[in-house]
């Protein structure tokens, strides 16, 4: 047995000092994932400090127009609430397509943030991995990757990242609130994961004893539409094995608004920024998506036996925008 202390944070100040206090020490919210990571001897905090209680779990609006999500709304709150239905429809199609009913009554949104992982070799302590156990090796690349990443790879390390809600959410241009002991800062969600170069083990930028405390929506661009779009190997709750949030906007047949961002492909949610500048102002039509999606899957390094993503996630992302395109001429 290993000893494992816990504690109740009642307030956010509170809970960073305790976990500054305690190196090892880990925040636990929802804890489907962490709680997990233990079982499997991955994690082996000495403290837990638990936040879940915390004034964090509310939904506003900003007085810009945006979306203000607290750090321990439920993913089940998330996809239901009625602002989040409305204006940003494209998240909660990503939160309903992540996890069970079960499972999304106890997940919060800084946790699926958070979350490692789901890379076998990852998984099992008997085994090497760069990313639990630095300089000792990745054996998926030459091993079990047919789910592991195309894009943003090292040498060190191919694993993916595995939330869906934060692949809508780096479409959506979100905004991280931190707080830490050095105070408060906000972050791009695009500049939160890391891809792994020569540090894998390190997931984020989130500083020591850090916490989310809140994420932050700008208003949706006007007339757009979005879509989320997951592909997994069956049709109940799986991991992607390639996924898309769009955000389109056309106006006289020519791209005004155009975002894309993929999951399942890379070891963060992979914004897909040379396909958006290459489609921005020009014709909204199948070949001019497939030209941009070439280019931006050029950059990619598959392995043996995960290529098959790279047209997957190409005719996902066609298909996707001409529909968006359609709905958009038919209204």
């Amino acid at each position: 047995m290993r000893p494992l202390g816990y504690t109740r944070a009642t307030d956010v100040a509170t809970a960073v000092a305790l976990l500054a206090a305690a190196p090892d020490a880990r925040a636990l919210a929802g804890g489907t994932n962490l709680v997990d990571l233990m079982k499997l001897g991955v994690e082996r905090p000495t403290l837990l400090v638990d936040i879940a209680r915390l004034p964090l779990d509310r939904i506003e609006p900003t007085p810009g127009g945006g979306l203000r999500i607290g750090a321990t709304v439920r993913n089940s709150d998330l996809a239901a609430h009625p602002l989040v239905r409305d204006r940003y429809p494209v998240l909660s199609q990503a939160v309903l397509a992540g996890a069970s009913g079960q499972l999304r009554n106890v997940a919060t949104t800084g946790g699926n943030l958070l979350q490692r992982t789901r890379c076998l070799y990852f998984q099992d302590v008997t085994k090497p991995c760069n990313k639990r156990r630095p300089g000792s090796g990745c054996p998926a690349r030459t091993g079990v990757h047919r789910d592991l990443a195309v894009l943003g790879t090292s040498e060190h390390c191919v694993a993916t990242h595995p939330s869906d809600l934060a692949v809508a959410l780096v479409a959506l241009d979100a905004v991280l609130h931190l707080t830490g002991p050095d105070g408060d800062r906000t972050l791009p969600l695009t500049s939160f994961h890391r891809l792994p170069g020569d540090t894998p083990d390190l997931d984020t930028e989130l500083a020591p004893a850090e916490l989310i405390t809140a994420v932050e929506l700008p208003p949706p661009p006007p007339a757009v539409r979005s879509v989320y779009r997951k592909v997994r190997d069956r049709a109940s709750f799986a991991f992607a094995t390639t996924s898309l949030a769009a955000l389109l906007a056309v106006r006289d047949g020519r791209v005004e608004t155009v975002r894309l961002a993929f999951g399942a492909l890379a070891p963060k949610p992979w914004r897909a920024l040379t396909a958006e500048a290459a489609l921005r102002g020009g014709p909204a039509d199948e070949e001019a998506f497939g030209l941009a999606l070439d280019a931006e899957l050029a950059a990619a390094r598959p392995l043996r036996d995960n290529a098959f993503k790279l047209p997957l996630a190409r005719r996902l992302a066609v298909r996707e925008l001409v529909r968006l395109t359609d709905a958009q001429e038919t209204r």
